[in-house]
């Protein structure tokens, strides 16, 4: 670690943590036990409120400096979480020496200049184009056109030596819709671009994100993984704002471009994906896994925030995004290894989600565990609350558990709320997306929202997101149904199957070979 006065903190809490005793819970989880007497005995409902505040207030904390990726304050986070796995006595990955699965990624900071001259149009940075990615660009030449350039059997590439030439591609893809996917498609093109030796991508913005966003996205650091060879420069890919198809000279051939552009400078650095598992009690369903997943990465300090702070205050500290899910998944560890389901559960920790997703992204492309025994992922990640009867979950309806989640719910006093906000089309904009992709349900358990109203944007990446200002009662009842809600899905005897027509349906087909 960088700062010795934070692993100080980071082993003092863990021994504090370590030393909380269990406590019964209030004068209503009574009640609920004497409801229900065979959940009562379950670890679940031994989960304390002083011991799920201990964790928040840690990992919130100024000291952690807003556990931005690749910064020694998500560092010292991953760490926290690691020796709290094996204070419970969590077994490491298969092939792994410890908990952590390592990611190589770097940071890459603005372009200072770029210009794209066609004809007597001259493009400029940060008015009608965005440098993605690449190094010092000096190019100029005929374009050509590749379509949305996402495949090899596209018109543009089809038969076609595009080594050295600048290409066009349409922005996003037929099926983009969200940022997420919408990023995921472009650092496609740039890496099937970058494979056929390229000069430079130019691709034709005009998706649904404002282009305002967009250009203030890229005037800020950002956090990725590589695209190509280790070592090499990335291919130069700018976006152009295309709206109203002002710039569609850009497709026809023929067309002659001037680009020139500083380049992004990059550095290296790196982070990791923290995994814990509890083996299954039964012979056979041992061999199958429930991902528990969380996101304990947040935004950083100042400018890295993306949001106004006042001088008094910089650190965004993330404690609803993602302190609260964080802590979920470790009391989930503590209760299931406590008393272990029938299942086998990997428990994990995703780095990387602010700046992409890119924890998940990495883990689902190298799985430690074989994602054809991955039935699973309940995933929790929230931007806050603003009803404290009710647990939201993101994906309820489309993912196969319904039955055990509203139970977990009901049995710690909480309604259970159906997709939330449809209009911010939440399920693919958390880490439970990339495991839907390869074909594992995976909806995102949440803390109770309904919509994105004044309650939640007060808190949601802003610098007053703080332990002092969360219920920890809430959060102690939320902690104890998502930990329920994971034992009745490892014990069902059943795997949960997507919802019939589901657009992730046909990958978990091909997934499980049905």
């Amino acid at each position: 670690m960088q700062t010795s006065s934070l692993v100080a903190i980071v082993a003092g809490l863990v021994l504090t943590t370590g030393s909380l005793q269990a406590q019964t819970g209030s004068a209503k989880q009574t009640a609920l036990r004497s409801k229900a007497p065979l959940a009562a005995k379950l670890p679940e409902f031994t989960i304390s409120r002083a011991e799920v505040e201990s964790h928040t207030r840690f990992l919130a904390s100024d000291e952690l400096m807003g556990r931005r990726t690749g910064e020694p304050g998500n560092q010292v986070a991953a760490r926290y979480i690691a020796e709290q796995f094996r204070q419970l006595g969590l077994k490491t990955p298969p092939g792994q020496t410890d908990y952590f699965q390592q990611i190589g990624l770097e940071k890459v900071k603005a372009a200072s200049s770029a210009t794209l001259i066609m004809g007597k149009d001259t493009l400029r940075l940060g008015k009608e184009l965005v440098v993605m990615a690449g190094g010092p660009t000096n190019v100029s030449g005929e374009v050509v056109y590749v379509g949305y350039g996402l495949t090899d059997g596209e018109d543009g590439y089809k038969g076609r030596d595009v080594k050295g030439r600048i290409l066009v591609a349409q922005g996003g893809s037929p099926d983009a819709k969200g940022p997420g996917e919408i990023f995921r498609a472009s650092a496609e093109k740039r890496k099937l671009a970058t494979s056929k030796g390229a000069a430079a991508l130019i691709e034709l913005y005009s998706e649904s994100i404002p282009w305002g966003f967009v250009n203030q996205y890229f005037s800020r650091e950002q956090v990725s993984i590589p695209v190509g060879e280790s070592g090499s420069t990335p291919l130069a890919h700018v976006w152009v704002n295309n709206a109203n198809n002002q710039y569609k000279q850009l497709k026809e051939a023929g067309q002659t471009v001037m680009f020139r552009t500083s380049g992004r400078p990059r550095t290296s650095v790196s982070s990791a994906n923290v995994a814990g598992i509890i083996e299954g009690t039964d012979p056979k369903l041992k061999s199958e896994y429930v991902i528990l997943s969380a996101h304990f990465d947040h935004v950083g300090v100042g400018k890295q925030g993306g949001s106004a702070y006042q001088p008094s205050d910089s650190i965004f500290n993330g404690a609803r995004d993602n302190a609260f899910g964080t802590v979920s998944i470790l009391e989930a560890a503590k209760t299931l290894s406590q008393q272990r389901p029938k299942r086998s559960i990997l428990v994990l920790a995703l780095t990387g989600e602010e700046v992409g997703l890119l924890g998940s992204r990495y883990y689902a492309e190298h799985p430690l565990v074989p994602l054809k025994q991955t039935i699973f992922d309940l995933n929790t990640d929230g931007a806050g609350y603003n009803d404290t009867t009710i647990v939201s979950v993101i994906g309820l309806e489309r993912t196969g558990a319904k039955n055990e989640i509203e139970t977990a719910a009901k049995t710690f006093g909480l309604g259970v709320f159906a997709e939330p906000a449809p209009e911010q089309g939440l399920f693919d904009r958390s880490d439970n997306v990339n495991f839907a992709a390869k074909g594992i349900p995976a909806p995102t358990f949440s803390a109770g929202f309904k919509a994105f109203d004044e309650a939640i944007g007060k808190y949601y990446h802003q610098a007053i997101d703080n332990p002092e200002s969360l219920d920890f009662n809430y959060v102690q009842k939320f902690c104890q149904a998502f930990a329920y809600a994971a034992r009745l899905i490892a014990d069902r005897p059943m795997r949960p199957q997507w919802s019939a027509g589901d657009k992730y349906e046909a990958a978990g087909k091909a997934l499980y070979g049905q």
